[in-house]
């Protein structure tokens, strides 16, 4: 059964269906392999680097499972441009072709005016040379507008689930924390003119096989370009983090599921989107000492080193126990080069990895 539908050249919902309740380690070796020869195929055995800069963990959002939820009592913090810009150069000079930018969300003009001006002197800093990502959530259609004409070229806006009734129990019930302008802010990027990318939370309280294909669909509906997406991990200070602990929900074995249809998530989404780009997420290796050699092995071909300065990695802690926080971004930078060379990949250093499905979807 399992060589039958992969070897067809489109799958269904059933299809997907049917592997992500697949249990047997032989036959979901198969389907692991045939992801990594769609990745070879579609994108190349190179796995490309997002030097990941935490800059700020100051947040507007009450998300029921986050450790840097506006209600935790984590001490804040919010780096200096100059800060910020010594990261950047410093991934610039290591050959990463690429920085993500990431903070808690804020819409403020105080913060998208500073993002703005960063945006602007990495690019005159590097010659226009460092690709920029952007993970720092919804915004006005006009603040997306001013980011990408300053030269930042990706957006990452992480949905956590397709499902709306699911999303709503992730969040308190707010205005701020709105299933449809999650999915609004998806679309404007787009039209905007921004590499497109999103991701979800694998192992969800509640969560079912089938939200999990209908996330994979979800993607190839809204036309995503870029996918970073990860199991599910408690931050013990949470409520959801609390709930999970309480109602037993968080066994070894529990863990070892959800990182199981990580890989899987990772490995189907390869297989039916074939030319995007998806991350080998950190809570993989969280999970797994192998998590992200594995999730390159899967179908993935992004990794994001940490390059924050290490003063602040403590405090910008998404989940409980996650790793490389005491690394500082030469030691990472070597260690992750040895795991992706340790498979048979490449690194693509200096190069920015653009998705290939972006480049055809822009005709550029």
């Amino acid at each position: 059964m399992v060589k039958e539908i992969l070897a067809k050249p489109e799958y269904s919902r059933e299809d997907l269906l049917y592997f992500m309740k697949l249990t047997d380690n032989q036959q979901l070796q198969l389907l692991y392999d045939a992801a990594h020869e769609m990745k070879k195929t579609h994108v190349g055995k190179k796995a490309y680097y997002r030097g990941l800069i935490e800059f700020s963990n100051i947040c507007t959002k009450d998300c029921f499972y986050c450790g840097i939820r506006k209600s935790s009592p984590q001490e804040r913090y919010s780096m200096s441009r100059d800060e910020i810009l010594e990261m950047a150069l410093w991934a610039h000079e290591n050959k990463y072709g690429s920085v993500t930018i990431q903070s808690g969300e804020r819409q403020d003009a105080e913060f998208t005016g500073f993002v703005a001006d960063l945006i602007s002197e990495i690019k005159a800093k590097t010659n226009g040379e460092l690709a920029m990502t952007l993970c720092l959530g919804e915004q006005p259609r006009e603040v997306y507008e001013d980011w990408f004409n300053r030269g930042a070229q990706r957006y990452l806006l992480r949905m956590e689930t397709s499902n709306k009734t699911l999303y709503q129990s992730l969040h308190p019930p707010t205005a701020n924390h709105s299933y449809e302008t999650r999915v609004e802010c998806l679309k404007t990027l787009k039209n905007v003119g921004f590499q497109v990318g999103t991701g979800v939370m694998i192992g969800l309280p509640g969560q079912t096989p089938e939200d999990l294909v209908d996330d994979i669909i979800f993607y190839k509906k809204h036309d995503i370009d870029m996918i970073g997406m990860g199991p599910y991990i408690v931050h013990k200070d949470t409520p959801m983090g609390q709930q999970v602990i309480a109602t037993g929900q968080d066994t070894p074995d529990a863990r070892a599921q959800r990182f199981t249809y990580g890989l899987k998530m990772i490995a189907l989404t390869r297989l039916y989107l074939k030319d995007v780009n998806i991350a080998a997420t950190t809570a993989l290796q969280a999970l797994h000492p192998m998590g992200r050699e594995l999730g390159l092995k899967a179908g993935a071909n992004i990794l994001m080193p940490i390059i924050t300065l290490r003063e602040y990695r403590r405090k910008y802690q998404l989940y409980d126990d996650k790793p490389c926080i005491d690394d500082d971004p030469s030691h990472c930078k070597n260690c992750l080069t040895g795991r992706v060379e340790s498979i048979g990949d490449t690194v693509g250093f200096g190069e920015w990895g653009d998705p290939p499905h972006f480049i055809l979807r822009r005709g550029v």
